[in-house]
Order: structure tokens, then sequence, then C-alpha cells
């Protein structure tokens, strides 16, 4: 499956790139692209480049975006600035504001200096960043720049760097003549073409020592786990299974003698009964899963496919999360189809349709709401309806389809029901516990662990995704992936042990939930992170760093639920077969 999704992956990124070699011949027009400007404390807040009163184009040209750039919110058009490959140009005039600025436009530059708007260019895909203008230091008042020289370095036939510098400072005053100017400047140079995107990888912020004491001190947190599970957990297993089988030896079938089976040998004839709410909890079960295979087909895809690569372009994450989340659909139907019917369920096609639309509708609703308040707001946060649209039909016609077809394999092979024991037809009560054994306990803590493992690598990926850096050590986030999905595993294995010697068989939402739980406390970093890492501000800024930060805790829960479920479950399989109760 991964090598079949890196096939179809490669030949759409090798389709795309047929339209953009980046080779050029002297003389030859490059395209410099105006994508969008916006507040610097507000990534998300961005409006059309030409909202400001700039000097615009004769012709408004723009450039049609792929699915991952139109999720990114890029809105690419034409600027007037001529740029041809290796030719000069000293100082051109690019228009003249002969009657200068109207009341309403200094208002409107005004506004965009106080709020420090920042712009972004785009030249042969190389992101280029400017301040619209300032303010002066000895009487405040507000300036915008009026010329822009652009020098951009080349390697034989190709593009690798360009600088932006302004000067030419305006005092915003209205009715005052002033001109728009650029000059182009280019140099040869031996940086390779491969290594053009390394000037914006910020290595010492990534490549920090703490990130790697982090990585170290997530291994030791593992192999603590791992050593508590397989030491002092399975010892005691195995004393628990000695003493139930001797007894079996001493009284032969060990029947008339139940006294001498406690803790979790007591409930062997309720733990595979099947889960309250079994249809809700397959489609989970089949989506977390999901979710599992696709984060480690795109974190694969990225260690590949990034910034230093030909074939790279914007919002290639993006797009190959739509691709390979469509495709890994089947995934879904499979699990949930195979453990729906394991457990007796009879009516597969709702458990299908919840495998197939649960989680896509929760993002929908979501971004319906977030694309309101971007388009009441006029910003380019929102999805254009054509990519609406497109992931629409992506998901009707592709990924319903493939959920359908896993639902049916899953159900018809792998639908038996293969339980070490025996469901008794009478339910047991449940014991009295403690409070500190009951299932919130279990489930709160559950994700403590889990979280602490990845704790400062949520802040790097959070701090790349709003802080203007670019995320590049898939390597590490690899890593720390894996450790997450071990140590939760551990986890949720250690609680449920804990849960069933307490005599409580409710194990199967109980492993979900604690699994799961590791989102819910990702989710209040991010309310931490927010107020104490972020200058953000703004009803538009506030809803989307909260609506994307909910879509994505929701995910991760349920994937590392999904985890933690299956893992469980092997244990408890495992256990139940040793002592052989029928």
């Amino acid at each position: 499956m991964v090598r079949f999704v890196f096939l179809i992956f490669c030949f759409l990124i090798n389709v795309y790139s047929q339209t953009d070699d980046h080779l050029y011949v002297s003389g030859e027009e490059v395209i410099l692209w105006a994508n969008r400007v916006g507040p610097y404390r507000n990534p998300q807040e961005t409006y059309e480049y030409f909202s400001l009163p700039f000097c615009k184009p004769l012709e408004n040209i723009e450039r049609s975006e792929t699915i991952g750039e139109a999720l990114s919110g890029y809105e690419l058009v034409q600027s007037p600035i001529k740029i041809h490959f290796k030719t000069d140009v000293k100082s051109k005039l690019l228009c003249e504001v002969k009657n200068g600025l109207s009341s309403s436009e200094v208002e409107k530059f005004t506004q965009a200096v106080i709020d420090q708007y920042w712009f972004e260019f785009f030249l042969d895909d190389l992101p280029i960043w400017g301040l619209v203008g300032d303010v002066q230091e000895t009487d405040s008042v507000p300036f915008i720049w009026t010329h822009q020289t652009l020098h951009i370095r080349y390697n034989e036939d190709r593009i690798i760097e360009v600088t932006l510098n302004q000067d030419s400072p305006f005092n915003l005053v209205a009715n005052k003549a002033f001109s728009w100017t650029y000059s182009i400047e280019w140099e040869a140079t031996d940086i390779e073409f491969e290594e053009r995107f390394d000037r914006y990888l910020d290595d010492k912020f990534f490549e920090h020592q703490i990130h790697w004491f982090s990585l170290f001190n997530s291994f030791m947190m593992l192999t603590f786990l791992v050593g508590l599970v397989s030491i002092i957990l399975m010892r005691a297993l195995k004393k628990d299974i000695s003493r139930f089988t001797s007894k079996d030896i001493e009284d032969g079938d060990g029947d008339n003698d139940p006294i001498d089976e406690y803790g979790w040998k007591q409930v062997h004839g309720e733990v595979f009964r099947h889960p309250p709410h079994l249809t809700l909890f397959s489609a989970l079960l089949g989506i977390g899963t999901q979710l599992l295979v696709l984060t480690l087909i795109v974190i694969l895809l990225a260690i590949g496919f990034y910034h230093n690569h030909p074939f790279y372009r914007r919002g290639t994450i993006a797009t190959a999360f739509v691709v390979v989340y469509s495709l890994t659909a089947i995934i879904s139907g499979f699990v949930s189809g195979s453990y729906y019917t394991q457990n007796g369920g009879s009516n597969w096609k709702i458990c299908s349709f919840l495998a197939a639309a649960l989680f896509p509708g929760v993002v929908f609703a979501v971004s319906f709401l977030l694309n309101i308040v971007a388009i009441a707001y006029g910003s380019l946060a929102y999805i254009p309806l054509s990519t609406i649209f497109i992931m629409f039909a992506l998901w009707l016609f592709c990924a319903c389809p493939i959920t359908f077809i896993g639902t049916v394999l899953g159900k018809n092979m792998n639908g038996k029901v293969d339980h070490p024991c025996r469901t008794s037809p009478v339910v047991k009560p449940i014991p009295s516990k403690r409070p500190y054994q009951e299932l919130y306990v279990h489930v709160l803590l559950g994700g403590i662990l889990p979280f602490g493992s990845i704790f400062i690598e949520t802040y790097f990926v959070f701090t790349a995704f709003w802080q203007y850096k670019y995320y590049y050590v898939f390597g590490f986030l690899l890593l720390v992936y894996v450790i997450l999905l071990v140590v939760t595993v551990c986890v949720t294995i250690v609680s449920t042990y804990f849960l069933l010697n307490a005599e409580d068989y409710r194990w199967q939402w109980t492993s979900f939930l604690s699994g799961a739980s590791t989102g819910l406390y990702v989710y209040i970093y991010a309310i931490y992170y927010f107020f104490k890492k972020t200058r953000m501000s703004g009803f538009l800024q506030v809803t989307f760093y909260f609506g994307y930060m909910g879509m994505f805790c929701f995910g991760l829960g349920l994937l590392t639920g999904a985890i933690g479920f299956l893992g469980t479950r092997m244990f408890v399989n495992k256990i139940y077969r040793m002592i052989h109760v029928d």
C-alpha cells in the first residue's frame, strides 16, 4: 500500500512539475507573482496583495492553484514588475501617482503600517518577504517603501536566490505626488539548485541542543515504559497464569474451584462482550487506524519530497495529505468492517458510512464556519468554492467507494469471531471500586505520558505553523511519532491490566479514550501556547487558531485512541488465550 501511494504521488508531482522546470535562457521573462499581505502577528489574517493601493498591472493575470495551495491560502497574481533572465534593470518607473493618495488610501496604508503588514512574492517558487512600511523614529510619522530592488543570484540556467531590498520612504500624506520604482540585479553563484532552499531553514532553531535532548528524553521514557510492561507486568501475569494452570492440574479442569480465580481471570466471561455503541466505536477505530497509516505515509513522503527536492512545490504536503487520505480509505473500511462483524454487528452499511463520513464531516463543519468568518473579513484564508467541489468529488467518488470496498473485504475476510473465551449469557455486575480506579481516572491519566513524549516536538511544530518557519526536520518527527505510538500502547496496556484486575471488563472504550486523551492534552497546551507564545489578536485569527487546533487534536485523538485500543486488544487476547478458559 505504501509503495502504491508513493508511486501515485510521484506521478502527480511529475505531471505538475512539467509545467515549470525552472530552466531559463538569457532574456526569457521570469514572472514575479504577488501573493498576499497581512498583519505580521496574525498568520492566517491575509488579504489579496492589491487590496492595498499598490501600483497595479494593466492586466489582472492569476495563476491557477493546486489543492494544497488553495488550502494554504495562496492567491497568486502577476506583479507589474517585469523581470528577464540575466537582464539588469537600473531603476525603472513602475507607475506614477500624479495626484497622490486619497484620504481613504492614506488611511489604508497607515493602518497597514501600524499593524506591521508584510507582503509575499514568489519568483520561480522562491518566497520573498517584505514590510509595507514603517514608522519614523524621530517624529513617529508612518511611511511606505516606494522602491524595490530585487537581487537575484543564478547558477547557469537556474535561479538560486532572491533578496529584496526596499528604500525611498514616502511619508503618508494625502494628495502628494510620488512614484513606484524598481531595480533588478543579477549575480552568478556556485550554489547548487538542490541547495537553494537551505537559506530559509532555521538550523539554529530546529537543530538546537534542546531538540536533541527532547528526543533522548522521549527515548528514555519509551525504554522505561517498555521495561515496565515487559518485566513488572509480565512477571505478575506469569505468576497469575502459573497459579491458575497448576490448579487445573491438581483439580482436573479447575471448574469446581473458582475461588482461586481472582482479578482479571474473574471476568473471562465478560471481557469479550462487544462494547456499547458498537457502530460508532467500530467507525472511530477504522478512522483512527487510517489516520495512523496516513500520517506515517505523509511523513515518509515529506522526508523524500520536501524543500530541496526539485519536484517540491508550494502546498505539496497539503496535496499529499488529501490524495493519500482518499487512497487509504480502504484501511478505515477494512478495520471498521472487521471489528463490527466480529462483534455481531448486522447493519454494516451504516458502519461503513460512518467510517467514511464522520471525520470529513467534522472537518467540513469546522471549515465551513471558518470560511464564513474569512469571507466576512475578505481574507484569503477561505477555501475557494472550486476547491470545495474538488474535495467533495474526491470524497464522494473516491474515498466513499474505497471505504465501502474495504468494509466488504473486512467483514468477509476478517469478520469471523475468534475470541479466546466464550461470552457469558448473564452479565456479571461490576464490583464497587475506589475513586482512583474509576474509568474517567484511567482516561485522564492515560494521555499524560504520551503527551510528555511529544511535548517538545509539539512546540517546534506549533512554532513552524504559527510563527513563519519552515518545518523540515521530518526525521525527528518520524522518530517522535514512533515513540508516541509505542508509549501510547504501553500506557493503555498497563491501564487495562489494572482495570481488569479491579474486575471491570469495560476496557474497549476505556483503552480507546485513554489513548485519545493525548489529543485533549495537546489542545490544552495549544491554549497555553496561544496566550504565552504568540501575540495573535482579532476574531478572525482567534477562530482560525482554535478551529485548526481543534481539528488537529481531534484527528490526533482518533489516531492515538486507535493505536491504544489495537495494542491493548492484542494484549487482552494474549493473556486470556494463555489461561485456556473456554
